[in-house]
């Protein structure tokens, strides 16, 4: 049974057919974001379990995890750790390449952005193979970085990215599950 949360959520979300190539259909957050109610349920909901338990940082993935994470990390009174695409951040980095479905690429952290031990929660709007997820929980633990969390407002599960994460030792909490690509 779907609540009323998963509700409000689903119905904010803009599906866009055959993009980026025939047979996807998109799930563009632009829309939730733009409802100042599901944006605010959204954030709410994605940081009620880990208020008051010592979170230090919420790193986002470039780009809507960056809109998500700095939120979070506003109502966890925390500091804001940005994952971006190599060449993008100004001072010395830390950077891990990973696979694409054609290729691989690449990102990277400032390398002073996470002190070893440090909690840190991991944000994106959307979880599908989980490639990209991945690569950005390596690169927080080559860090230091204590994982508490993986948080993304849309699951695709038949992609598997959840369990790819959950084979990390990630737990992964999601607010809305879609199916197919």
């Amino acid at each position: 049974m779907i609540s009323s949360l998963e509700s409000e959520l689903v119905a904010a979300i803009r599906n866009i057919p055959d993009y980026p190539k025939p047979g996807i259909v998109f799930r563009d957050i632009t829309t939730l974001l733009g409802n100042p109610r599901a944006f605010r349920r959204a954030v709410d909901e994605l940081v009620h379990p880990y208020a008051g338990i010592g979170v230090a940082k919420v790193a986002g993935i470039e780009a809507r995890g960056f809109i998500l994470g700095g939120a979070m990390a506003h109502q966890l009174s925390t500091g804001f750790v940005p994952i971006r695409k190599k060449g993008k951040l100004p001072h010395e980095t830390v950077r891990i390449a990973y696979s694409l479905e054609y290729g691989v690429d690449e990102m990277e952290m400032h390398k002073d952005a996470i002190r070893p031990g440090e909690k840190v929660i991991l944000v994106d709007d959307l979880i599908a193979t989980g490639g990209t997820a991945e690569a950005a929980v390596k690169l927080l633990r080559q860090m230091g970085a204590d994982i508490v969390a993986a948080c993304f407002v849309i699951d695709l599960p038949e992609l598997g990215g959840r369990r790819r994460l959950e084979a990390l030792g990630v737990e992964v909490r999601t607010l809305v599950a879609f199916a197919g690509h």
